[in-house]
């Protein structure tokens, strides 16, 4: 692992913690002291020698200066916590690290550390989560512009971009528990995987040393657990980050200046430019898209990390070092400032409604050619007569309502009081409500089942 002190900018003091040099090091003696357990569990070592082991495994003894002095000798990460943990046990030294290799410890570790950095990340998850449920139920009646490709195209309720983003969050905690169930995993495998220096007990001895550690066992591994594994979170990580991303760019977007929908909280003494004192940027929003440029990055190191010679070599261990602590770090702060965003985003309702009048009505003609149809048109021929009243309206400048008020093919089929029906924004959000009342409600309930996991 890649080593980051206090100064690293990104990421909370809790997530930082996991990826220190010092619990690098507790994990890895963690994993020494439940190996000599299992040894004595069955009947290979004393069991008062692992009592023992386990009792100076710790980073009070075994410390980072000791194996840092003693690396610097022998230039093995591994074999110098295992030579001064042996130290420190005196005549049981002997029995530390028995029948493992290398990366029985390393990966077995590492899985400690991922455990316990999903634990963050999945509920950080559920507080974005359960932010947006807030919002969408507040902004349920809230109407805005749809866009697409930069474009006005027809209103929506405010309340479903939340919902959508949502759902989507949802699905990244789905796949999360799916994994976490299947791929945390620890091996005690030995040199290849065959378990040959554990004998006949190999099998018994790493179903206890992943039992003592809460983790489940890897089915079968070379010198290291597979990297497809760890490959499948970094993807999905980087899925996450995407999904930040979209949301972040969004409120970005909806916070310029000729649109201002929306903007991110801004705070009393917060300055927005070296040199012009009005400015009130999306520095946060910014930010989190900024880091999932990075975290992306990551995906391509994580998918070249699978493909390794033979049973194993070094080529994926240093990308590893520098990978694993930084994409959790940079989730971790982009899941933080974008809860913060959210929690105080400021909404302006008015400006939604400048907005939508400012089209003139031309977000409506779909609406009108909808109706025409119910009334006996044909869809073809109602597209192509809207679409050239709408062009004139583009180029004119009157209001769409106007210009097929004066349509005699149009009044064919609806009448001035319709039309004028028709073309309120407030009649058209379809089944809007419906599905977001589908999907908050069903949220719910899974949120309420991961909390009780949690808790």
């Amino acid at each position: 692992m890649v080593w980051l002190n206090p100064p690293y900018r990104y990421g909370s003091e809790e997530m930082r913690r996991i990826f220190t040099k010092e619990n690098w090091l507790q994990k890895m003696l963690d994993v020494e002291a439940a190996l000599a357990k299992a040894h004595a569990e069955v009947g290979n070592i004393p069991r008062e020698a692992a009592e023992y082991i386990a009792s100076k495994a710790s980073t009070k003894y075994v410390t980072l200066q000791k194996i840092s002095e003693i690396e610097r000798e022998i230039h093995h990460e591994t074999m110098a916590v295992v030579k001064a943990l042996a130290d420190e046990c005196g005549n049981y030294g002997g029995y530390v690290h028995l029948g493992a290799t290398s990366n029985d410890i390393l990966d077995t570790a590492m899985a400690l550390q991922l455990k316990d950095a999903l634990k963050i990340v999945k509920k950080d998850l559920i507080e974005l989560a359960e932010i947006m449920i807030e919002k969408a139920e507040t902004y349920k009646n809230t109407i805005c512009l749809g866009r697409t490709h930069g474009i006005a195209a027809i209103v929506m309720p405010f309340g479903f971009k939340f919902t959508v983003w949502l759902d989507e969050i949802k699905r990244h905690l789905e796949r999360l528990e799916e994994y976490t169930k299947r791929d945390i995993v620890g091996k005690m495998s030995g040199a290849v995987g065959t378990m040959a220096a554990l004998g006949e007990k190999g099998i018994k001895i790493q179903k206890l040393v992943m039992k003592y550690l809460e983790l489940k066992e890897a089915e079968i591994t070379t010198q290291i657990v597979s990297r497809d594994r760890l490959a499948e979170i970094i993807c999905l990580i980087s899925m996450i980050a995407s999904t930040l991303d979209k949301i972040a760019n969004e409120i970005r977007n909806l916070q310029r200046t000729e649109i201002r929908e929306v903007e991110e909280p801004f705070t009393t003494r917060q300055v927005g430019s070296s040199t012009m004192p009005h400015k009130r940027n999306p520095i946060r929003s910014e930010k989190v898209c900024g880091l999932a440029k990075v975290i992306r990055g990551y995906a391509v190191t994580a998918l070249e990390n699978i493909v390794l010679e033979h049973e194993r070599d070094l080529t994926n261990s240093s990308c590893e070092r520098i990978m694993i602590p930084e994409i959790f770090l940079l989730l971790d702060e982009q899941l933080k400032t974008l809860k913060k965003v959210l929690k105080g985003l400021v909404v302006y309702p008015e400006n939604m409604k400048r907005n939508i009048e400012a089209t003139k009505g031309l977000i409506m003609s779909e609406a009108v050619m909808i109706a025409m149809v119910k009334k006996g048109a044909n869809r073809q021929w109602a597209h192509e007569v809207i679409r050239n009243c709408a062009m004139k309206a583009w180029q004119t400048g009157k209001h769409l309502l106007e210009i097929l008020r004066d349509n005699p093919e149009i009044r064919k089929y609806l009448s001035e009081k319709e039309l004028e029906e028709v073309m309120k924004p407030e009649n058209y959000l379809g089944a809007s409500h419906i599905i977001m009342k589908n999907v908050l409600e069903d949220a719910k309930k899974y949120l309420m089942k991961l909390r009780e996991k949690l808790e």
